[in-house]
């Protein structure tokens, strides 16, 4: 593992260079990778790892939506396309990448073709972390193992397509075996990570809860809306107040962060932009600490895993689900979204 300097802290990472997909393949020749789950994560990482000339078989409810997307990715039923509980018994290694709520409903499915020396891999800490609510305790002559992605499985897939590639965690939480952490290196360099970096389940699981309520998600759409309210209430057009709270910032500063940093994104606006910026983070930051703090507080406590399971649980949740998201997409932000990316140049 390479070491690196993340702002004074030495932290070992895994990089293409010291572990290149050849050694991934040649670790895994002889495996069986069972796909289960073709939603989220489940298509990148296929497709992603069948590209790479790793042995895939998709495990998925026959006849269903992803049971028909699979197909339309090219593949084929009977071949590498199977029911749940088949592609489990096939697999060496199972990914298994149903969601939280679906993979509590398929655990006994899973569990029962775990026999000894085989892999459970997962993208997620919550079912081993919250296993007493989820009941997701493997045998323990498996090995259990983790990638996650930092970002979605789109992301994931499309930056593999343009070349690149997108960072991932990995863990170990049992080695059966011996070649846990060989097996989950390779899977991870398989599926189109751009380094690895290790933590374990509970490290996984906590930091990820809380930044898809954070800054990823919730903070973020948060933070959207209460500046289009504030400038709509003071008399700007939908048009200015979508511009200047999401447009400018996705089209032109988050790139440049991503480029080369905040200071960098600072560095190339004006002087009268740089010095509000300056007066005023400090002070968002005060003001959403605590919120950060009660919310991490409540994934370190099980609680908002006791409430995602819990609402998966209602059989009108789906209902409930739609209504919410209509809520997101009919607002008049996101209204005004939708006809200001219709007028960037590129979709006209």
């Amino acid at each position: 593992m390479a070491k690196i300097d993340f702002g004074g802290t030495l932290e070992e990472v895994v990089t293409r260079e010291e572990f290149p997909l050849e050694k991934a393949r040649e670790v895994l020749k002889d495996e069986t990778i069972a796909i289960i789950g073709y939603g989220v994560q489940g298509p990148g990482q296929a497709l992603n790892l069948k590209d790479n000339g790793f042995n895939v078989i998709i495990g998925q409810r026959k006849g269903g939506q992803s049971w028909e997307k699979a197909k339309k990715d090219g593949f084929k039923e009977g071949v590498d396309l199977f029911e749940i509980g088949e592609a489990c018994k096939k697999g060496s290694i199972i990914q298994y990448l149903l969601s939280d709520a679906g993979q509590i409903a398929q655990w006994e499915t899973v569990k029962n073709n775990l026999t000894p020396g085989k892999a459970l891999y997962f993208s997620h800490g919550f079912g081993i972390t919250y296993k007493d609510q989820t009941g997701i305790i493997p045998p323990h002559d498996v090995d259990v193992i983790l990638v996650a992605p930092k970002g979605s499985g789109t992301s994931l897939r499309r930056l593999f397509v343009a070349g690149k590639g997108l960072n991932s965690s990995f863990a170990i939480h049992q080695d059966a075996t011996g070649k846990a952490r060989d097996r989950v290196i390779a899977l991870g360099i398989g599926v189109g990570s751009g380094y690895l970096f290790e933590t374990d389940f509970k490290r996984e699981v906590y930091s990820d809860l809380t930044g898809e309520r954070g800054s990823l998600m919730g903070a973020i759409q948060g933070l959207f809306a209460a500046q289009y309210d504030l400038l709509r209430k003071k008399g700007h057009s939908p048009s200015e107040a979508f511009n200047e709270t999401v447009e400018e910032a996705t089209q032109s500063l988050y790139p440049l962060i991503a480029e080369n940093g905040m200071d960098w994104m600072y560095a190339n606006c004006s002087t009268t932009a740089q010095r509000g910026a300056l007066d005023w983070w400090k002070k968002f930051r005060d003001a959403v600490y605590p919120v950060f703090d009660d919310l991490y507080e409540s994934v370190a406590t099980a609680n908002e895993a006791k409430i995602t399971i819990e609402a998966n649980e209602r059989d009108d949740y789906r209902v409930g689900l739609e209504r919410e998201l209509k809520e997101l997409s009919e607002s008049e932000m996101w209204k005004a979204g939708a006809a200001v990316r219709k007028l960037r140049p590129e979709n006209k």
